[in-house]
């Protein structure tokens, strides 16, 4: 970073540095859990946050999110790896209250960096209406950094990940193809104006659009992140299945012409092998394909609301600075979970 920290430039990091949802549910799937009644959604769910009831109208959200830079601007970093850490408390339905730092760091590296990558965070911190309460360091090889976040929510309004009805129109509100603007930006194949898109996407806070959808009948909710479109879809479809419109989709489109040129992310390829074989493409284009298993850093919310309040739902979003998208809607479950149909559908 140092001499050229103020340059917009990516390294690898960012949600793309997950590990693969199908070695984490196998080694999760082993660990035992103790019971507690107050835990209300636990790991095992596989849910964006943690939920521990305190009373019948009070309860703690709990989550934890950090990876290595992907942008070579240090308080950029910083605003994008607490901005995606506060989205779990978002895509629950909650309020943030706490934030701790996570943090490695060289002992030989410019520490005028770290303070840069914590100034960062604490920004949005402030403008999530939480406060920084402390944190912890360690000497790493490496630079990471993110947040622990605790919120508050009641315990009879929590969006769960994994609970949409049949019927519900499924709304995604930030572009898609992060992951691969900011792997194309490294080998210098991405304009300034998709590097700009992407840091203003990963740099927005979901508390807007979590305000906005809290009013209506959201009946699952999720926010897109390592996983991508079509793995963070696959969490929600426990019983049910759903139908996607490819021309509804909302994504940075320079990703498209990127993703022709084979610019495509690690992280992509293990969101294919794990959920490929549950998804049926109809005529949909490869570099389409791509965008879908895309991995992305700070993604949206992607949420089932009742179709009868799709117009008002339009009519709030379109007052936020991103573009968003009515991409498809659950059905009964069929043979695939998740169907990709090229085209569109309209829901006014």
């Amino acid at each position: 970073m140092g001499d050229i920290m103020n340059k917009k430039m990516f390294c690898s990091g960012g949600c793309s540095a997950k590990l693969g949802a199908g070695l984490l549910s196998s080694m999760l799937n082993k660990i035992p859990q103790s019971y507690d009644k107050n835990l209300i959604v636990g790991f095992k769910g596989s849910d964006d946050a943690a939920v521990y009831k305190l009373t019948d109208e009070l309860a703690l959200v709990h989550t934890l999110d950090f990876f290595p830079p992907m942008v070579e601007d240090p308080y950029i970093f910083g605003q994008i790896a607490a901005t995606n850490a506060l989205s779990d408390i978002y895509a629950m339905g909650g309020d943030v209250k706490t934030a701790l730092n996570i943090v490695c760091f060289p002992e030989n590296e410019d520490f005028n960096i770290l303070g840069e990558i914590l100034s960062g965070g604490n920004s949005k911190i402030i403008e999530a209406g939480g406060v920084l309460a402390g944190g912890h360091s360690i000497a790493d090889d490496s630079i990471k950094y993110g947040l622990s976040v605790t919120g508050t929510i009641n315990p009879n309004k929590i969006l769960k990940n994994n609970t949409p009805k049949v019927g519900d129109v499924l709304i995604l509100t930030k572009p898609l193809g992060i992951g691969i603007i900011t792997t194309s930006a490294k080998v210098n194949e991405a304009s300034t104006n998709s590097i700009d898109l992407a840091i203003k996407s990963m740099t927005t806070l979901n508390k807007y659009a979590s305000e906005i959808l809290r009013k209506y009948k959201v009946s699952a909710c999720t926010d897109v992140t390592g996983f991508g479109l079509l793995g963070h879809l696959n969490e929600m479809l426990s019983s049910t299945s759903a139908t996607l419109y490819v021309d509804n989709i909302p994504y940075i489109k320079e990703a498209f012409k990127c993703a022709e040129e084979f610019l495509i992310t690690a992280g992509g390829q293990k969101n294919r092998n794990f959920v490929g074989d549950k998804v049926c493409f109809n005529n949909v284009p490869f570099p389409m394909e791509e965008i879908l298993f895309d991995p992305q850093t700070s993604g949206g919310l992607l949420f089932a609301v009742d179709k009868t309040q799709v117009p008002q739902i339009k009519n709030e979003l379109n007052s936020l600075s991103l573009p968003f998208g009515i991409i498809g809607e659950i059905t009964e479950n069929k043979k695939f979970k998740i169907e990709v149909n090229n085209g569109g559908k309209y829901y006014d």
